[in-house]
Parts: C-alpha cells; sequence; structure tokens
C-alpha cells in the first residue's frame, strides 16, 4: 500500500496536467480519435497508412448539456473556428487518442482543412445526449465507401466519455462491445473523491514533501506563463490581459494585483480564442489551472521567490482547487474560476508566510465574495472572469494576511473550514441545476 505522501502526488498526477484547448471539445475530439483508431486496428486491410485524411467519416456525438454549453463558443486550436462539430472532425482526421487531453497535438494546415470539409459537407452532426451525467460523450463513427471493401466488415464503432475528460469508459467495433467499465475492463481506473484530503493536510503535506517529489510541479509554470506571454504578444479573444497590462500606469495602477490579474487573463486569452500551446489544467479544466497557478507564478516573478518555494506554493494552490472541486464535480453551474482563484489565494498567503489560520480566512474570503458566478460556457469572455477571480484572490490574501476572515455569521460561512468548502459545493452543484439548465436554454435558443 502506497503511503500518503505519495498517494497525494497521485492525486496531483491525475488532476494536473497538459491539456491543448478547451476541454470540453478536447473530450470530444479525443472520443472521436478513439472511434476511428477502432476501425483502423480492426479493418487494417481497407485502412492504409494516411487514409483518415481523405476518409469520408460520418461523425455523430451525443454530449450533455454541460458538454455542449462549454464547446459552442469556444476556440479550437489552430482553426480559427469555434464549436464542437470541428473538434469532432480533427479528432477523426489527426487525433491520437494515446496524448489524452492533448489528442490534437498533431495538427497541421492539412488536417484542419480536411476538418472544415467534413464540417462545411454535413459529415459531423452534434446532439444532446439523454442522460443526467454532467459530463458525457458517446461519439459514432462510420466510414462511407469501405464497407464494399469487405462484405463480412461494416466499419462503424463508438467510444464513450463519462465523468472525466479523458475517461474512455466503453468502445465498441461493428455492435461488438470491446471495453467497458462495468466489467472492470477500464484502462483507467478513476476515483470520483479527492481521497480524503483535508485543508489542514494540504498545508502539512506542503510543507514537508521532499522538494525533489514535487518538482515536475514546475512545469505549470512552464506551459501557463508561456500562454500568458502569447496572450500578450498576440491580438487573442478580446485582450482583456493586454488592456490591463497596457494600462497599468494611467487606469490600474502598477501593483502587484494589476500584474497578476493582466498575466493570467492573457493565459486566458489566448486559450479561449484557440492558441496552439497548451495549458496546465487543474480538474480536467485549462483555464482552472491557469487561474489556479499564474497569480502564484505571478507573484513568485515580481518578488524573486526561488523554485521550491514556488512548487510548494504551486502543490497547495493545485491541491486545494482540487479539494473543493471534489464537492462540486467536474463540470457545474458555478464558475471553475471561483474554486481555482481560492486555490492561487491560498498559494499568495503561503508564499507571504501565512499558516493555517490565515489559509482557512482566505478560503472564507473568497467563498464570501464571490461564490455564485455562473458559467455560461467556454468563450473569449471567460477571460474576464479570470481577471475578476484574481482580484478577488488578492484581496482575499491581503485580508486574511491582516487577520480579516468573513465570520460564520455571514451566509454559507462555517467556523470549520471544512464545512465552509461543502457549503460552496452544495451551492454550486445540488444547488444551481435549475440555473444551470435555464443558462443552456438561453444560449440555445439565442
Amino acid at each position: 500500500m502506497k503511503d500518503r505522501q505519495s498517494q497525494i502526488i497521485d492525486i496531483i498526477h491525475r488532476e494536473v496536467k497538459p491539456a491543448l484547448g478547451c476541454t470540453e471539445p478536447i473530450a470530444v475530439a479525443l472520443a472521436v480519435a478513439k472511434a476511428v483508431e477502432i476501425i483502423t486496428e480492426n479493418c487494417p486491410c481497407i485502412c492504409p497508412e494516411g487514409w483518415r485524411l481523405g476518409a469520408a467519416f460520418s461523425i455523430d456525438v451525443a454530449v450533455s448539456g454541460n458538454i455542449l454549453k462549454n464547446g459552442m463558443g469556444v476556440g479550437i486550436p489552430g482553426t480559427g473556428m469555434v464549436g464542437l462539430p470541428v473538434a469532432a472532425a480533427l479528432g477523426a482526421v489527426c487525433g491520437d487518442s494515446a496524448r489524452g487531453l492533448e489528442v490534437l497535438a498533431g495538427l497541421d494546415a492539412a488536417a484542419v482543412a480536411r476538418a472544415k470539409e467534413l464540417v462545411a459537407g454535413g459529415r459531423v452532426r452534434i446532439s444532446v445526449a439523454p442522460t443526467e451525467r454532467l459530463l458525457y460523450v458517446k461519439a459514432t463513427v462510420s466510414v462511407d465507401g469501405r464497407a464494399e471493401a469487405s462484405a463480412e466488415v461494416d466499419p462503424h464503432a463508438y467510444a464513450v466519455i463519462e465523468d472525466d475528460h479523458d475517461r474512455i469508459v466503453e468502445t465498441s467495433f461493428a455492435d461488438h462491445i470491446l471495453m467497458s467499465s462495468e466489467s472492470g475492463a477500464a484502462a483507467v481506473e478513476h476515483n470520483a473523491d479527492d481521497d480524503g484530503l483535508t485543508v489542514r493536510e494540504i498545508l502539512d503535506f506542503t510543507e514537508t514533501v521532499p522538494f525533489e517529489k514535487i518538482s515536475f510541479i514546475l512545469d505549470d509554470r512552464s506551459l501557463n506563463l508561456a500562454l500568458a506571454q502569447e496572450g500578450l504578444k498576440g491580438d487573442y479573444g478580446l485582450r482583456v490581459g493586454k488592456a490591463i497590462r497596457e494600462n497599468q500606469a494611467e487606469v490600474f495602477g502598477d501593483d502587484f494585483m494589476s500584474y497578476a490579474m493582466g498575466m493570467t487573463a492573457a493565459a486566458s486569452d489566448a486559450r479561449m480564442a484557440g492558441s496552439t500551446l497548451p495549458a496546465m489544467s487543474n480538474s480536467g479544466s485549462g483555464n482552472q489551472g491557469i487561474t489556479v497557478s499564474m497569480p502564484v507564478i505571478a507573484y513568485a516573478m515580481r518578488y524573486g521567490v526561488d523554485d521550491e518555494r514556488l512548487a510548494r506554493a504551486l502543490v497547495l494552490s493545485n491541491l486545494v482547487a482540487i479539494h473543493i472541486k471534489s464537492y462540486l464535480g467536474k463540470l457545474s453551474a458555478l464558475c471553475g474560476c471561483v474554486v481555482a482563484s481560492t486555490g492561487s489565494a491560498c498559494g499568495i498567503v503561503w508564499l507571504q508566510g501565512g499558516g493555517y489560520e490565515q489559509i482557512c480566512a482566505a478560503i472564507k474570503n473568497m467563498t464570501g465574495n464571490i461564490t455564485g458566478m455562473v458559467c455560461d460556457g467556454a468563450k473569449v469572455g471567460c477571460a474576464m472572469k479570470v481577471a475578476s477571480g484574481v482580484s478577488c484572490a488578492v484581496q482575499s490574501a491581503v485580508l486574511a494576511m491582516r487577520g480579516t476572515c468573513i465570520p460564520s455569521t455571514d451566509g454559507i460561512i462555517d467556523d470549520d473550514i471544512e464545512k465552509t468548502i461543502r457549503n460552496l459545493g452544495a451551492i454550486g452543484s445540488a444547488g444551481m441545476k435549475a440555473a444551470d439548465r435555464m443558462i443552456l436554454d438561453i444560449m440555445l435558443c439565442k
């Protein structure tokens, strides 16, 4: 049996990983890519090398409402287009399921052109699946004109993703089930929670785990800082981060809060508008990965924090977000920046010398401030919400370090930090279900 430190490190590896593009359309691309690979494996005689680029695919994708909501308006890397259809087409033409959330890392101009042809030709159909699951994708792929090559084989396959963006739970070829998680044959062991973490344990782990065991978390800086720099250099999305940075002297002030807001929003600008650079995600979301890490990285850059302290702060911020997210689920009506910026507030507190009491105060300050911010889909406007979340994170950290904490007499705040987190989770999951349905209805009727 693994020791507890190793278990927590496994949680980080499971929930903090690179993702190219918004993870909802990427989940669609991943399911489609897996279905096409199944056809390739089972029909080698009619699927020669390079066949996918010219194949007449028919692609049917059924998704949960939350996948549809988060995939309708977000940019797809390298395409200049938004939405699930082109993501599905790219998954068929060039996707590699072995890459997980970086399934589209191999796309090139020819693949993009062919994917656009499939979409324009009506070869991709997206529908809402009759499921109660918040995260669900079923991608069914057939290949027109291939069945004639073999009277015994009708090349069609499907792959199903549930609960996690890269968790394939069932596959089928020619109406025969190849793998089903219900039979215990799932390729990936899935844990629906955070294995019983608490804020105190997260802090103890942060301060005692050997640096060499967590140094990998510095990849967070490499990926998300590159996205921030790309967002500042280019004209992505609403250019929120660039506007903040270019107006620091006259409007926002040349202080750490504005610096952190600008850098974090710039990374979100680039990612939401289709940059081909990957983000380091948290709990299945690139924007959450950006928001949980960039304010901490910005603090380290601004104040000369060494790599070990930065790594420990990033571990703390990521684990706090994972812990809170475990009560919400991967997708909800609550904007993920609420959770992620709460994590970054904790990381900033710790870098400023704060301990358990100050970290709990920062969480309570965040919970009493921006709980209720809704998720109305992934899109370029997310950068504005990210900037707001970072602003709240810095405020909450500053107040916590001054001994200021929203009291338990206020709203959903409890003296017990774990009860406070559970209250936040209950609001975002059960309490906002009706809001989630209404948001999707409004988006579909525009």
